[in-house]
């Protein structure tokens, strides 16, 4: 923000060299999801990410939501899709750049982006696109894409859930579980 110091472990490193992948791999329950991350995008955003897998934040958390044919959401730690915070401990603004690849791209089928209660409220929680919604408002900092286990997201998407935002839109029966969460850079 202007006019405050800049505390040097929160701020956002710079887009890793061409060629250098940085993805996120989620070992879940029901099997594991591959996510190539976009910092060149997204910088603040994947540094969350990143260090809250760094602390284990994400290990044993829940999707806690399934919304038949548009998202599955996971990264509350209380499992009810009110809670989560960021490494900064407090909500942190949005990052939605027309420039960028992938806000030109915008939400399609494996988009990996911040969950939010409205502007500038990211935190923890995050959403995979079930499919590409190409008129959906862009509210939500995209920071990766699944690159391998889409067919994992699909099984984490045909779940039995409780309906609790209309018929297709709850929490899981049976709980899809992020044993572990990683990064691994290329």
């Amino acid at each position: 923000m202007l006019g405050q110091a800049k505390d040097k472990s929160t701020t956002p490193q710079k887009s890793k060299p061409a060629g250098t992948k940085e993805r996120a791999v989620i070992e879940t329950t029901m099997g594991t999801i591959e996510i190539e991350l976009y910092r060149g995008d997204a910088p603040k955003t994947v540094e969350n990410f990143v260090k809250l897998a760094a602390k284990k934040y994400f290990d044993g958390v829940i999707f806690h939501r399934v919304s038949k044919g548009f998202v599955i959401q996971g990264g509350d730690p209380t499992g009810t899709g009110s809670g989560g915070k960021s490494i900064w401990g407090k909500d942190f603004e949005d990052e939605l750049n027309p420039t960028t690849p992938s806000y030109k791209e915008g939400y399609k089928r494996g988009v990996v982006a911040m969950a939010n209660r409205g502007p500038n409220t990211n935190t923890s929680q995050f959403f995979i696109m079930l499919r590409d919604i190409p008129n959906m408002p862009k509210n939500y900092s995209i920071f990766g894409k699944v690159v391998k286990g889409m067919d994992v997201v699909d099984k984490i998407a045909d779940v039995e859930i409780t309906p609790q935002m209309g018929p297709t839109d709850g929490k899981p029966n049976t709980d899809v579980v992020m044993k572990t969460v990683r990064i691994n850079r290329k």
